[in-house]
């Protein structure tokens, strides 16, 4: 029994023993990887060292920059604040003034109509018997209308609601301008204190010919002498930097030079004139409507007040036609809205004159680096005018003493 026993203990042994031999010599044999190390580029320690030390040289001279424009840069973005604010305040009262005109002529009209058909009816009641009472009432009634109709006539002749709207967003389109060439000078970073007092000096000079309030500051509707608006300040020489490196006299030529010579020629002798000979026109006209409109109510008040007192028929002959004769004079003049285009007219010659005086600046100036990069002035001088390049040179090129061709081609 125990010979049995151990020998079956050393079996099982010896079987476990070669399980676990077996087993080793199973295991898969790890493959031997193959590691490159990448070889350095073939560049000199004095090189690394000096591509290091420009890197950071630029970049000090960029943080210096940053540092040193800092006090312009809050500067521009208060600036921008407050023409953001004069954009919304002009772009809410030039709504509530163009409400003006159309509530206003509706009510004007309403009432002088209101008035001449109540003297037609007291007419009609003055000839029949017993109807003193119905008679007196409407005459009174239609006093009264005319007279309000012709309060209301003065104040909108002398405001011209239409006029004031058109102000107001000539003031929206030019404050936007404005707002865009501050976002363009931070977008560039090439600005100092010159610009910031320029910007300041817009600003000023935006306010004055736009006024805000309606009373006291109003522009004058009806100029003595038509002048074109003015909205700039006094235009001073100054170093502009070099847009386009490379450039000898800063793209200035003797072809441009012609060019803008001939432009400025024109300009002035058709394109100002012809704008200017057209506002006096319509500011004629608007003269002679303004003054219509009151002097026909008050015939026609004049009418229903002897309405039934005198035994003729010119008294409802005057408050019938006179008050229809008022309503037509006040929808073509606030209806077709004369003043706007008269204010048109003037800030489009304002428009040619800013771009006349924009290029004599220019080529008055001897020294070619302080004018403005000649090739940007030609591209925006072209778009202004609503032409190519192209067409601008070939305008400028004609050899004609008296060119039968405007300069402007939008208006």
């Amino acid at each position: 029994m125990e010979t049995s026993m151990i020998s079956n203990k050393l079996s099982s042994f010896s079987y476990c023993h070669t399980r676990r031999i077996s087993a080793r010599n199973k295991v898969q044999k790890i493959p031997e990887t193959k590691f490159s190390i990448p070889k350095l580029r073939n560049k000199s320690l004095v090189a690394e060292l000096n591509y290091l030390n420009n890197y950071t040289r630029n970049d000090d001279l960029n943080n210096s920059k940053i540092n040193k424009n800092s006090n312009e840069v809050v500067k521009l973005h208060l600036i921008m604040e407050i023409v953001s604010d004069r954009l919304e305040m002009h772009k809410n009262i030039g709504i509530q003034r163009d409400n003006w005109n159309s509530l206003l002529l509706s009510s004007v009209n309403m009432m002088t109509l209101s008035a001449s058909s109540m003297v037609g009816l007291a007419a009609v009641a003055s000839a029949s018997t017993g109807a003193e009472a119905s008679l007196l009432a409407l005459k009174v009634s239609s006093t009264i209308l005319y007279m309000a109709a012709t309060g209301l006539l003065l104040f909108m002749n002398k405001v011209q609601p239409s006029q004031l709207a058109e102000e107001q967003r000539n003031a929206v389109r030019f404050f936007n301008q404005l707002q865009g060439e501050l976002r363009t000078k931070l977008a560039l970073g090439n600005f100092n204190e010159d610009d910031v007092n320029e910007a300041i000096e817009k600003v000023l000079a935006l306010d004055k010919a736009f006024p805000l309030p309606l009373l006291g500051s109003m522009l004058e509707k009806f100029p003595e002498t038509v002048k074109p608006a003015v909205w700039w300040p006094q235009m001073k020489t100054r170093k502009h930097e070099r847009n386009l490196q490379g450039k000898k006299n800063n793209g200035w030529n003797l072809r441009l030079e012609e060019e803008m010579k001939k432009i400025v020629m024109v300009l002035k002798n058709k394109d100002i004139e012809n704008c200017m000979k057209l506002s006096k026109r319509v500011l004629k006209l608007n003269k002679l409507l303004s003054f219509s409109g009151p002097i026909l109510t008050c015939f026609a008040a004049f009418g229903s007040v002897f309405l039934g007192s005198v035994n003729a028929s010119w008294p409802m002959m005057l408050g019938i036609i006179c008050g229809a004769m008022a309503s037509v004079v006040n929808t073509i003049e606030h209806g077709g809205q004369v003043g706007m285009v008269f204010e048109f007219y003037r800030s489009t010659s304002g428009l040619l004159k800013l771009m006349e005086e924009t290029i004599e600046l220019n080529i008055n100036e001897e020294d070619y680096y302080k004018r403005e990069n000649g090739e940007l002035l030609e591209i925006k001088v072209a778009l202004q005018l609503g032409r190519s390049l192209s067409e601008l040179r070939q305008f400028s090129n004609d050899d004609d003493d008296v060119c039968e061709e405007f300069a402007n081609k939008l208006f």
